[in-house]
């Protein structure tokens, strides 16, 4: 099979092509194009990639180009993981909304949207040529803001893109290690949006063993999610939210410590990555040529070496405002690997192409899982999948105390998505006005100029 990535040039992609490397099964991925627009970076994801293969026995051919049609043409699958202004743009997103005393964030609230606002033409465009050249293509959307992206995609490719998120699998880890027993054992009950879901029920040989774990401070504090939102709030919510839901619970803590913060998570990632690619462009790894070692031998792994360094201090310093604004401490070293979204792509493949049945957390239309929302509206929730894609399971319904934010935080969705189709101002400053975490249609509209001004790519809201 061939495998397309967008945004063949990004910091995670050695993570996907890890997990290609453990599949040996029948149907597997045979052959990796990375599709980017920067052909320096694309150059040195392939010198890490060329380390990962290092040793392993028929290891998927892997190309790089810089044209969207070649890179799509023939393809079975497609991951899209995209980022429209790159890591300065995430962190453009967070000074301007800080500077007007609201969350940045990439997903959340005004960054949200910016990011929103910039992605989804270029994502429109992406699923045209897609359902142009590769009609018959499954694509995985990991590109943020995912569940807004995947659904404005929708559009031109139907129920042939699903959106992938790996927050929802790492909260199912970290509870089934609190309670102990096997993740792999385990059945998870969740729903909600995209970044904005709550874990109702986690089931082993047909028990909940949620409510024992909400009954028992010690388990219910020694992870993650409970460290972050406390023992009292977990009990009078009844469910487990999602990580991102802490920049709702705790607004004013987030917003106060980010903006007491030395640098936004945006600007720390943006020189922490800048600094790896220099690296590897200004120095000889064991793919280059001998003669640009000049009669020196490349240390072994090197690229590797160096994209491992530094996806561990990525992984250290995940959601550290939000640890300081609870006074967490740092992370616990279980989650310091990746949260598994590649091999939740992986399973995803795997299961359409092999037509091997499965169950896992993806962002699809709803089709009346939730009840208070339409039927297109994408969702997060706990999927059947097969050779005809994904269907969601019937579960527990959306906590009553979530509905409200459930379909507010869609509504904004939807109002970034008509801008974009629309070319119409009035749609961006209306999701920016009622978002829950933007308090006034004044600083809805300064933050839109603001982010006009810095961004070229919305000028098409005039």
């Amino acid at each position: 099979m061939k495998l397309t990535i967008l945004g063949g040039g990004g910091f995670r992609v050695p993570l996907v092509y890890r997990a290609l490397l453990g599949d040996r099964g029948q149907g597997r991925v045979t052959t990796v194009t990375l599709y980017d627009l920067d052909a320096s970076r694309l150059t040195a994801i392939r010198k890490v990639l060329a380390d990962q293969a290092a040793g392993h026995a028929d290891p998927p051919a892997v190309t790089v180009t810089t044209d969207l049609d070649e890179a799509v043409t023939g393809a079975d699958f497609v991951f899209s993981a995209i980022r429209v202004g790159g890591l300065a743009g995430r962190a453009a997103d967070e000074r301007i909304a800080l500077e007007e005393g609201v969350l940045g964030q990439e997903t959340v609230g005004a960054g949200g949207i910016s990011y929103g606002l910039r992605t989804v033409p270029v994502a429109l465009e992406i699923a045209r040529r897609i359902a142009a050249l590769a009609p018959d293509a499954w694509v995985i959307n990991f590109t943020n803001p995912a569940g807004l992206v995947t659904e404005a995609m929708t559009a031109h490719l139907g129920d042939r893109v699903i959106g992938i998120c790996d927050s929802p699998v790492g909260l199912g880890r970290r509870v089934a290690g609190a309670l102990g027993v096997n993740p792999a054992r385990t059945r998870l009950d969740y729903v909600g949006l995209n970044h904005l879901g709550w874990l109702c029920g986690l089931y082993a040989d047909g028990r909940d063993l949620l409510p024992s774990l909400l009954a028992d401070e010690a388990a219910l504090t020694s992870f993650e999610e409970g460290k972050l939102f406390g023992a009292d709030l977990l009990r009078t919510l009844g469910a487990l939210p999602n990580e991102y839901l802490h920049y709702y619970y705790f607004h004013r803590e987030s917003v106060g410590s980010a903006r007491a913060a030395e640098q936004t998570r945006g600007a720390f990632l943006h020189s922490q990555q800048q600094r790896f690619y220099d690296s590897l462009s200004t120095h000889s790894t064991s793919t280059d040529p001998p003669s640009a070692a000049v009669g020196v031998p490349p240390a072994p792994r090197a690229a590797w070496n160096a994209w491992d360094a530094t996806r561990l201090e990525r992984e250290v310093t995940y959601m550290a405002e939000n640890r300081d604004a609870v006074g967490m401490g740092e992370r616990d070293s279980c989650d310091l690997e990746s949260g598994g979204y590649e091999q939740v792509a992986l399973s995803l493949m795997r299961a359409i192409a092999l037509d091997e049945r499965t169950a896992l957390i993806l962002n699809v239309r709803g089709r009346g899982r939730i009840p208070v929302l339409d039927d297109d509206a994408v969702i997060e929730v706990p999927c059947h999948v097969d050779a005809n894609g994904a269907h969601p399971i019937a579960g527990a319904p959306l906590p009553d105390h979530a509905r409200g934010l459930v379909c507010s935080v869609k509504e904004v969705e939807r109002a970034v998505i008509r801008a974009a189709a629309t070319r119409d101002r009035a749609h961006a400053v209306k999701a920016l006005t009622i978002h829950p975490l933007i308090d006034s249609y004044a600083v809805a509209r300064r933050l839109l100029d603001a982010y006009q001004r810095h961004f070229p790519e919305l000028a098409y809201l005039g």
